[in-house]
């Protein structure tokens, strides 16, 4: 762990401010923006917790996904991304049985709250067009070809190298 750290920390960040992604503004029925915000809720308080900052930051990136090519077009398409398999998730909790927990009431709260608002175009200015993230305890493969962007608390952000 603490290896995995130095080595993040070495990392430099891209030069020059962040710049924000653009407002997403959900366009769909009401049943489907509902399907939308219990997705996004579900990615962020799975990966984040109960803490609103990590939260808006997972929302933001789900959404950055939605408009990236490589990634499904839909909300709820990013966030199951490769649940079908062992392994190869999006987002861990897809497929490594995080599922399976009941979490906290307040974290739901709080997670629904802040899909509902960035559904409608509310950003989440500090990880801009980041469109990936790990923890700072491992070191993915695929680090090394990203721009390293932000970091919220123990979570770093990257961005492709084209995006800004």
């Amino acid at each position: 762990m603490e290896q995995a750290r130095a080595i993040n920390a070495a990392i430099p960040f891209v030069a020059g401010d962040v710049r924000p992604a653009r407002p997403y503004r959900f366009k769909g029925t009401p049943a489907a923006r509902l399907q939308a915000a219990e997705c996004l809720a579900t990615a962020a308080l799975y990966e984040a917790g109960d803490d609103e900052a990590g939260q808006k930051a997972v929302i933001q990136v789900v959404l950055n996904r939605v408009r990236s090519p490589g990634f499904p077009k839909t909300v709820c398409g990013v966030v199951y991304q490769g649940a079908d398999r062992k392994s190869g998730c999006q987002f861990s909790f897809a497929c490594d049985g995080s599922r399976q927990r009941r979490p906290e009431s307040r974290g739901w709260r709080a997670a629904r709250s802040l899909a509902r608002r960035a559904l409608a175009g509310t950003v989440d200015r500090e990880i801009g067009t980041a469109t990936h993230y790990h923890t700072d305890w491992i070191v993915p493969y695929w680090s090394s070809s990203l721009d390293k962007i932000a970091k919220v608390d123990s979570h770093i952000f990257y961005r492709r190298r084209r995006d800004d």
